[in-house]
């Protein structure tokens, strides 16, 4: 099935427009063989953020909205490669979009393949701001589905406000709670948002540029996530207490004393291990300031960890052995 989305992203100012490109353009998520599927339509990929930014400052447009973000999602089961993909991304923004800016760029990492569409707010042409609302969204769904439709592809069948919609039988719900697939796919996401971000502001906005809505407060325990597909998860529901928000607060603490920097690659002994690895360290820096209050070290424990890192290691692709052993009876 191939769909259309709008990515609600709560933030759409110019350094938000910066780091949507940049995650949407890596090269680990669009890399295809010898090829890197990001291309532009009105603008070079590579260059797309200040050609966008010259265009909004030639018509004295640069406050307000700053880009628009869609995402086109195809099934697993359709027969499609990611050239096809990116090709479809393109043609749709030609149709849609022709007088501005868009990169394209196709996500080859998940279990399906998806555009992410970032358009500029500016027409390049004759400086037009754009405006996006639902109707406008019910018209891409259409153009997508006669783009996918003269491709060949599947499409959602449309909705008819006069069908009952067909209750779930409770077997049928049970079942779809042991896949826990849409679960998976938001630890992976979770982790892939990791990698990018030195505080908490920067994780949220990574997670929105997946589509995932994060609420945060420093007034509640945890933190709850909302899925594309309107799901809500807690931190405490995750299969990892890496993801526990006292847990992550102490992570984005040690990486701004640290240095972190983008593009860390989550270590064998997972992000606690290597706050765990680098405490002391720490500690023995900031215990020159006397006004600091060290607060107490990370700890996990045996319960259902090894669960937890299993489903994990399924979540990121990776082989797991039943019997593999694994001591997770550490404290500091």
């Amino acid at each position: 099935m191939a769909t259309f989305t709008a990515l609600q992203n709560k933030t759409k100012n110019t350094k938000a427009l910066r780091n949507v490109i940049d995650y949407v353009e890596q090269e680990k998520k669009t890399r295809w063989g010898n090829a890197q599927l990001v291309t532009g339509h009105n603008c070079v990929p590579q260059s797309a953020l200040t050609e966008m930014r010259m265009t909004k400052n030639r018509f004295r447009k640069t406050d307000g909205t700053q880009f628009y973000h869609f995402v086109q999602s195809f099934s697993a089961e359709d027969n499609i490669t990611p050239q096809e993909v990116n090709a479809i991304g393109l043609e749709f923004a030609q149709k849609q979009f022709p007088d501005f800016e868009v990169v394209i760029a196709t996500h080859v990492d998940t279990g399906h393949l998806h555009n992410h569409m970032v358009v500029n707010s500016v027409s390049c042409k004759d400086g037009h701001k754009l405006h996006q609302s639902y109707s406008d969204l019910l018209t891409h769904r259409k153009v997508n589905d006669q783009i996918c439709l003269a491709h060949g592809l599947r499409v959602l069948d449309e909705c008819d406000p006069r069908k009952k919609k067909k209750r779930m039988k409770p077997g049928e719900y049970q079942a779809g709670l042991r896949g826990d697939s849409w679960k998976l796919d938001l630890i992976q996401a979770i982790n892939e948002a990791l990698e990018y971000a030195a505080s908490r502001e920067s994780f949220i906005e990574n997670m929105e540029v997946e589509g995932y809505e994060v609420s945060w407060s420093d007034t509640r325990k945890h933190i709850t996530f909302t899925c594309p597909n309107g799901r809500k998860c807690r931190d405490s529901s995750l299969h990892d207490e890496t993801f526990l928000k006292e847990n992550l607060e102490m992570l984005f603490l040690f990486r701004q004393a640290t240095d972190f920097r983008p593009q860390t690659v989550e270590p064998d002994e997972g992000w606690l291990g290597e706050l765990a690895a680098g405490w002391f360290r720490v500690a023995a820096e900031l215990q020159r300031d006397e006004e600091w209050q060290l607060p107490a070290p990370p700890t996990w424990t045996d319960s259902k960890q090894r669960r937890r890192e299993a489903i994990k290691k399924m979540a990121m692709g990776q082989k797991f052995s039943g019997g593999q052993e694994y001591n997770f009876e550490q404290t500091l």
